[in-house]
């Protein structure tokens, strides 16, 4: 049974929200908690409402998605966070996976692929296609990239053979049930690696692994 969601809506416009509670109400496992119209008071609103998702658009005026979801991440039980945008390049969205959010999506979803989503990110599976993810993390050209790539080197070298295995499966993208079966493994042991990369690593979620697997210019053995 998919785990019930406790899901608070973040757009600055009404319609949209309108549109997104009228597209996520009719599902039995998600309970919509709460609205906003920009990220300020985001964290006091997470706690009053006891989301545990935040489904946020990326570009808000006065607190942005990105300045929300950093705010988010700094929370001692952070909810997943899921960033909506209708720029599908956007330079953004690589800031929000890097502050936390644990994916996005493009504003014209489908229903069924929006609900299906949100369930995904509860169960810890990525929300990213491997398309999109290629196509975001060639958006990153900031000019500290040669440094970015030295730390990220040094930290996938602190990760055990199997680990890092792991840690390159999940930046093509792979559910927890596809990594078992590419590397022979159970899920199980893939969901402790994950953890254990996350621990090591100092990371919040499998995006920021696939960022950081990209940065150190890693490739599937």
């Amino acid at each position: 049974m998919p785990e019930a969601i406790r899901l608070l809506l973040v757009d600055d416009e009404w319609l949209v929200r309108a549109g997104l509670r009228t597209m996520l109400s009719g599902d039995p496992d998600i309970e919509i908690v709460g609205e906003a119209a920009d990220g300020d008071g985001i964290a006091e609103l997470v706690a009053e409402t006891g989301a545990t998702v935040v489904l946020m658009d990326i570009r808000m005026p006065g607190v942005n998605g990105l300045t929300a979801a950093e705010r988010l991440s700094a929370l001692p039980s952070p909810p997943h966070v899921v960033m909506l945008t209708t720029f599908d390049a956007d330079d953004l969205v690589v800031a929000a996976l890097r502050a936390g959010a644990d994916g996005f999506l493009l504003k014209d979803t489908p229903p069924a692929d929006l609900v299906a989503a949100l369930h995904a990110v509860v169960a810890g599976d990525p929300i990213l296609s491997p398309q999109v993810t290629r196509r975001l993390i060639e958006q990153v050209t900031e000019p500290d990239r040669d440094a970015r790539s030295a730390t990220a080197t040094r930290q996938i070298a602190e990760l055990t053979p199997g680990e890092q295995r792991v840690a390159v499966a999940v930046a093509q993208g792979l559910s927890n049930a596809d990594i078992a079966r590419e590397l022979f493994v159970t899920v199980a042991t893939v969901k402790s690696h994950i953890s254990h990369i996350l621990d090591k690593l100092a990371l919040t979620n499998r995006v920021q692994i696939a960022l950081l697997v990209h940065d150190a210019g890693v490739q599937r053995t």
